[in-house]
């Protein structure tokens, strides 16, 4: 039996529920985005949509996950395989996204309010829509970005950059793998774009990482046509190239103030984008739909789960046990140090990230480099206190302290004075961790990770002066065998020019 305070809370929230969809306008509710267009090629297509009051404004809450139904057919009513998803971002935006898994002949994309169309559904698009296996190519790399939207440069990519310029890949090449090449200490592949096929030959005995890069450059090279050209990719989580030695332009995953490595997007972003609606649950986007209570009930303890790849991590956990009542950090593995249960407590099983967000403050502290967890922790509803680090990824440059994260010290020293000044000061914490959760929304979505590779492969292929000669020792990277494409029989015009 239910208690009396339970059945008026029940119908308080229905009352709300009741209010809240019957102000709602579908004529002047908005719904935008890339996913609307046949020419936006991505693994997962997207768009958004806002609810808006019958008097102009936004709505704030959300109306429910049930209240917005989407519809994506084939354009000609002949049967398809696509499978759409709509996310509640609680606050009155959703994001819709959908995956195709056959190639169609157009979209009939239907977006519904309580069973009324919203705004301009059903959207149209004409022609044929290639799924993400399809090797289709048929625009170029700038046709491509534009079509995106992509910016024309990073700021990352233009410092990376700066210290190279008519590069000779064999002798890059040869440097490259005299001073890397040596089993257990380094890995890392040679790669070559030749007539828009991926081509790699691999050094080091742990190599298994490479599987990330051929994601890439397959998803890529299946999208556009790339002219020649050639790169290294460091397989290993720490960069390689230090400024103590002669610069070599070598990808890595994750920068560092002490090297020269050109820095890509994470393998772990990369990857989510590439395989969004697939085999990944944890995405920029299902975190905005999972980002736990609303701010006023979060707990105000400071939250960290995590393995001991780095002594801060058990500095942090020792302090969350002299000080529970402002941080809660445990370890859920240990690899890197002795166990000492009197010192760092017993390990403690894993949580769901999403769960993350039932805490206002998230401790975001280095591993072995950067932690790769940063973008999903921006995107939740929480702040970030972030550990002062030399490693960085793609992004960093473009967020402020204090505008998008709160800093903390690399030493921790200052921890638990900036959860105490977090208590104290919430109006503006709230505000920051909105400022962080705008950026991840606005410049870590699938499209910009993909643009990133784009302008880093282009902009770097523009510096190669002399590539090194033929592929009999690589090995070609296939693309999956995907009869269900029907791309169009044209001849695929040579482009050697980015």
């Amino acid at each position: 039996m239910l208690l009396p305070g339970t059945l008026f809370l029940i119908a308080l929230a229905f009352t709300f529920y009741v209010d809240c969809t019957s102000n709602v306008s579908v004529q002047k509710s908005r719904i935008w985005g890339p996913g609307l267009h046949a020419d936006f090629l991505v693994p997962v297509r997207y768009f958004y949509v806002q609810l808006v009051n019958k008097d102009g404004s936004n709505v704030t809450e959300s109306v429910g996950e049930d209240a917005i139904t989407v519809s994506v057919v084939s354009g000609d009513g002949s049967p398809s395989r696509i499978w759409s998803q709509v996310l509640d971002r609680h606050d009155g935006s959703y994001i819709v996204r959908y995956r195709l898994y056959s190639t169609t002949s157009g979209l009939q994309i239907s977006v519904h309010f309580k069973g009324r169309h919203i705004a301009g559904s059903p959207y149209r698009i004409a022609g044929d829509i290639y799924h993400d296996t399809c090797d289709c190519p048929h625009q170029t790399v700038v046709q491509w970005a534009q079509s995106v939207g992509c910016p024309a440069t990073y700021s990352q990519i233009r410092e990376d950059l700066e210290i190279f310029k008519d590069l000779d890949m064999t002798k890059v090449a040869k440097e490259a793998v005299e001073r890397y090449n040596r089993d257990g200490q380094h890995s890392l592949c040679h790669y070559k774009i030749v007539e828009n096929k991926v081509y790699r030959k691999c050094y080091g005995q742990h190599v298994g990482f490479n599987m990330f890069g051929d994601a890439i450059l397959l998803s890529l090279t299946r999208k556009m046509l790339f002219p020649n050209f050639e790169f290294f990719l460091n397989l290993g989580d720490w960069p390689l190239v230090t400024r103590k030695q002669n610069p070599l332009p070598v990808f890595s995953w994750c920068g560092s103030k002490q090297t020269f490595d050109i820095v890509l997007p994470t393998y772990d972003i990369t990857e989510a984008t590439l395989e969004m609606m697939g085999r990944v649950s944890l995405d920029m986007f299902s975190t905005q739909a999972n980002t736990g209570p609303k701010w006023a009930n979060k707990s105000n303890t400071a939250f960290w789960r995590g393995r001991d790849s780095r002594r801060e991590r058990l500095d942090l956990v020792e302090m969350s046990l002299k000080k529970p009542d402002l941080i809660d950090a445990r370890l859920t593995n240990m690899f890197f140090f002795p166990k000492n249960p009197e010192k760092y407590g017993e390990l403690v099983k894993q949580v769901s990230f999403f769960d993350f967000f039932k805490h206002k403050y998230q401790l975001n502290i280095d591993g072995t480099v950067a932690a790769y967890r940063f973008p999903y922790l921006l995107a939740g509803d929480s702040v970030v206190f972030k550990q002062d680090s030399d490693y960085y990824e793609h992004f960093y440059r473009e967020l402020t302290p204090y505008v998008h994260y709160i800093p903390i010290k690399h030493d921790l020293s200052d921890v638990i004075e900036k959860i105490k000044w977090a208590r104290e000061n919430d109006e503006e914490v709230h505000q920051i961790a909105k400022n962080g959760q705008h950026y991840a929304r606005e410049h870590l979505t699938p499209a910009d990770i993909l643009c990133y590779h784009v302008r880093v492969f282009q902009h770097y292929a523009s510096l190669i002066k002399k590539g090194t000669k033929g592929i009999k020792e690589f090995d070609l990277v296939n693309n999956p065998n995907d009869r269900d494409c029907n791309c169009p029989k044209k001849k695929v015009t040579k482009h050697t020019e980015l």
